[in-house]
């Protein structure tokens, strides 16, 4: 199976999502989202996990109108739910194996 991966500039970013690079700029520095390339800022790419996590934090920020650093806090604990929830579903999956086995 071949995982697609797609790509987002910051320009372009900013653009389809209505975002501010200034505020794309405090996400990163934030460390909510990292950029996959670019050294300097206009030159920044962002994968499709950056982009879904920048996205959620925006309107957590804008919508509950809590400051970054909560928000950070925030998407830390939803970044470690989503990924407990995998591996959860990965050792279900396992032990269902084993047990018909």
């Amino acid at each position: 199976m071949t995982e697609i991966s797609l790509s987002l500039p910051l320009n372009e970013l900013c653009q389809l999502e209505c975002i501010e690079p200034d505020i794309v700029i405090e996400i990163v520095e934030y460390g909510i989202a990292q950029p996959v390339r670019g050294e300097k800022t206009a030159d920044w790419v962002f994968d499709t996990t950056s982009v879904h996590w920048i996205k959620k934090a925006v309107r957590l920020h804008q919508d509950l109108e809590i400051d970054w650093v909560a928000v950070a806090l925030v998407i830390e604990l939803m970044q470690q739910n989503e990924s407990l929830l995998r591996e959860n579903e990965r050792v279900q999956y396992l032990l269902k194996r084993f047990l018909e086995s």
